[in-house]
């Protein structure tokens, strides 16, 4: 019996299933950079403020986490979508 082919309905469901966990890792990571800058409990801001640039200091540090819970929430995102379809 030859393997079922997917149809591209089932393609752009994934596509979208994947866009919607992106833009929640996205929005998880700004969230996380920005009070980790705001609220001084761990002397990150301290830190930025006394940088030679700070402003692409804190650039640097919010597009960092910013891109690795993106990337993180976009591969859990594409493992349960496959898990999912098995």
């Amino acid at each position: 019996m030859p393997p079922k082919k997917r149809s591209a309905v089932v393609t752009s469901a994934i596509l979208v299933e994947l866009a919607c966990h992106t833009i929640m890792g996205t929005a998880l990571g700004l969230g996380l950079a920005f009070a980790l800058t705001q609220v001084d409990a761990f002397g990150i801001s301290a830190l930025i403020a006394h940088s030679l640039d700070p402003h692409m200091t804190f650039t640097v540090f919010v597009s960092t986490f910013t891109l690795a819970f993106a990337v993180g929430a976009t591969l859990t995102g594409f493992v349960f979508t496959m898990m999912q379809e098995r």
